[in-house]
């Protein structure tokens, strides 16, 4: 009797436990996507898609450099910014280096992350 018992709990375990996993390694970043373009000489949006079932919350940050070679003309403008998105919903930020003027520029220091929206 004990010897069925063994079986039958086994053959549960492996029934179960991988469908149980396989939920669990399930995240956000599977379903929420990132995309940059370049968008004339001097602006690049940064896109982001959710493909979840879930609404999300996202935010988004960047630094424009101003004459990222310079010792003395270097200026550094944080940027960011934060958003809902509704299940396949898409937004799209865009940073700009008009405030650089003449000088050369550069886009750095890229960051974005979405959470499931806990309403």
């Amino acid at each position: 009797m004990r010897a069925s018992h063994f079986l039958i709990c086994g053959l549960a375990l492996s029934v179960f436990v991988p469908a149980a996993l396989a939920d669990r390694t399930k995240s956000i970043a599977d379903c929420t996507y990132f995309d940059q373009k370049d968008k004339d000489d001097d602006r690049v949006e940064f896109t982001v898609k959710n493909l979840c079932t879930v609404p999300v919350e996202c935010s988004m940050s960047w630094r424009v450099v101003c004459a990222p070679d310079s010792k003395k003309r270097r200026a550094v403008h944080p940027s960011s910014a934060k958003f809902s998105l509704e299940s396949g919903g898409v937004s799209s930020k865009e940073a700009s280096a008009d405030l650089c003027g003449d000088d050369g520029w550069s886009i750095d220091s890229i960051k974005w992350s979405c959470q499931p929206n806990n309403d």
